[in-house]
């Protein structure tokens, strides 16, 4: 397995929907575990293959308490999301040093493609929830920044931006 870089915020690839994957293959799942080494040595709880120039909607989430809890998702949708919302400071590799509190369902059921090639259709609650959401958001070409007002966004990306030259 292999820790993957991240690309930075200004690649095009972070701004454009990925991919659907066809089918889970050996190629998949070996990307799979690079995401899933990535991730936690960010340590992050969450982590799209976008985020490391993959465009294909891959994502792993892993938000337990203790690590290898990973949920493989192929092609991810949200199916329902609770009316309730949750807010949580969220952050990106992508654009390091900054975050901003977003608000978002605090439940959702999704489908995707697991690991074994199967539909699978699983409730995520809380910061797993939060994850799976911020995931697919990368999946189409979004990050956290852009639920922020064009101002709050633009402050960020300049921080960052800032923070990466010093």
């Amino acid at each position: 397995m292999t820790v993957r870089p991240f690309i930075p915020y200004s690649d095009r690839r972070l701004h454009v929907a990925a991919e659907p994957v066809a089918a889970i293959t050996e190629t998949v799942r070996m990307i799979w575990d690079d995401m899933i080494h990535t991730m936690d040595a960010m340590p992050g709880v969450g982590l799209a293959a976008p985020q490391i120039g993959i465009m294909q909607r891959l994502a792993v989430v892993d938000a337990s308490d203790k690590r290898g809890q990973a949920v493989r998702m192929a092609n991810p949708e949200i199916l329902h999301a609770s009316v309730q919302l949750r807010a949580h400071d969220e952050a990106s590799p992508n654009l390091p040093g900054v975050f901003a509190r977003i608000e978002r369902p605090r439940a959702v059921t999704v489908r995707f493609l697991n690991d074994r090639g199967e539909v699978e259709e699983r409730d995520f609650v809380g910061l797993w929830a939060t994850s799976v959401q911020h995931q697919i958001d990368h999946l189409n070409g979004k990050l956290y920044v852009d639920h922020l007002s064009p101002l709050r966004r633009k402050m960020l990306v300049a921080k960052s931006a800032k923070l990466a030259r010093t």
